[in-house]
């Protein structure tokens, strides 16, 4: 009984010590174990920060949130200054049809936004890309009289945005516009066009926004290598002015002038050389003699089919306008002369006729069956015959069939 006391007595004291000696060693463990989870911690904070909190710093550096960027800088105030600066990279191309160029061009917006000014030590600027714009205010610039244009989009837009540490600001683009030409065909293909390309601001006018050059008559560049297959490029110049709207005011407007001269090789090799031989054919005529009806007058019908299609194609690569323009006068007077060398045959035909009717009608008929008018042996073999050589070699004929029979009736008797 007492063996079995004492054996319960020491198994309950060795669970007690067991309990004990756990509960000391589990917070030396949780000791240790905290230092590594502080560390864990700590590093993927520091990999959040890199993720995340670097974009949200550099906007709150630019005070984005701060503000509202749905007004103007300097909102109530003078009018902001915006400059322009354009590097034309090339004319695409100039349609007399439709009276329309297509240019691509570099548009770079000059301006000072205070709102983004931002500390700096090294001073030195931060560029972002099309995802920055549509959280700050950008001017409005559009294209006067434009058709169709759109800003480059490959490999991704084409827009850049630098921010200076006190607040200047460039906003560039990559565009192509095409835009209306008015132009003057009056003396074409010897004709120079002028033409413009007109930037305005849509919704601010002169009391809220300046439009300007940035660098005077240098803002404007071209490259070097700008040509064109019908156009020689003799002018680039920069204008600006201001225009006029009865609703909404006056606004400030940015010219691009550019003057072609058109090239007029192309046109005397298509145009000018085709018809002139056309017209030196048509003159062929006068050798042939006026006896070959068919020579002639299929010659004569021939230049003038090909000179309405040469006026034809003329006419159709060029725009309906209501003047006359000089190669339609050329063409014109080419056509003429075409026209009036298968009259001139036609005359001389009708002439020679009249004349061989009065000559019949004095001389009387001939007699005999082998008598043949010019006029029937015209309408035998399709050739004139003159009067004077049928009634000789009618009478030349008579005579040799008399001589055999005379030659019979004398050998006989």
């Amino acid at each position: 009984m007492v063996l079995a006391v004492w054996l319960v007595f020491f198994t309950y004291t060795w669970i007690t010590l067991m309990l004990d000696a756990s509960a000391i060693k589990k917070p030396h463990q949780q000791c240790l174990s905290s230092p590594k989870q502080t560390r864990i911690r700590e590093t993927r904070m520091r990999k959040d920060d890199l993720t995340k909190v670097w974009p949200l710093k550099r906007e709150q550096l630019l005070h984005i949130e701060d503000h509202d960027f749905s007004t103007r800088p300097g909102f109530g105030g003078s009018p902001v200054p915006v400059g322009i600066d354009v590097q034309v990279e090339s004319i695409d191309s100039i349609s007399e049809v439709n009276m329309d160029f297509t240019m691509t061009f570099y548009l770079r917006h000059y301006w000072k936004d205070e709102r983004l000014s931002f500390p700096s030590t090294t001073n030195k600027s931060m560029t972002f890309d099309r995802r920055l714009i549509q959280k700050i205010w950008v001017p409005d610039i559009f294209f006067v009289h434009s058709k169709r244009s759109f800003i480059h989009d490959t490999t991704v837009e084409n827009i850049m945005l630098r921010v200076h540490p006190d607040g200047n600001v460039l906003f560039s683009l990559r565009i192509t516009v095409s835009a209306m030409c008015f132009m003057d065909f009056s003396r074409f293909p010897l004709d120079t066009q002028s033409c413009s390309l007109e930037l305005e601001s849509y919704a601010y006018n002169e009391e809220d926004l300046m439009l300007y050059w940035k660098h005077g008559n240098k803002s404007l560049n071209t490259e070097e290598h700008i040509s064109l297959s019908q156009f020689f490029i003799e002018e680039f110049s920069a204008s600006s002015g201001l225009a006029f709207y009865s609703s909404t005011g006056w606004y400030y407007r940015l010219f691009i002038n550019f003057v072609l001269r058109r090239h007029i090789f192309f046109f005397v090799l298509q145009t000018y050389f085709p018809a002139m031989l056309m017209v030196m054919l048509s003159w062929v005529s006068f050798w042939i003699d006026r006896r070959a009806v068919p020579a002639r007058v299929s010659l004569g019908i021939t230049t003038v089919l090909t000179m309405s299609t040469i006026v034809t194609g003329v006419s159709a690569s060029m725009p309906q306008v209501s003047y006359v323009k000089a190669v339609d006068v050329y063409m014109w007077v080419s056509s003429l002369f075409v026209f009036l060398s298968v009259i001139e045959y036609a005359a001389v035909n009708y002439l020679t006729t009249v004349e061989e009717w009065k000559q019949l009608g004095r001389r009387g008929k001939i007699s005999g069956m082998y008598n043949i008018d010019a006029v029937q042996a015209m309408a035998f073999d399709g050739c004139y015959h003159d009067s004077e050589t049928d009634v000789d070699q009618t009478s030349l004929f008579l005579h040799s069939e008399e001589d055999p029979m005379q030659t019979k009736i004398t050998g006989s008797s």
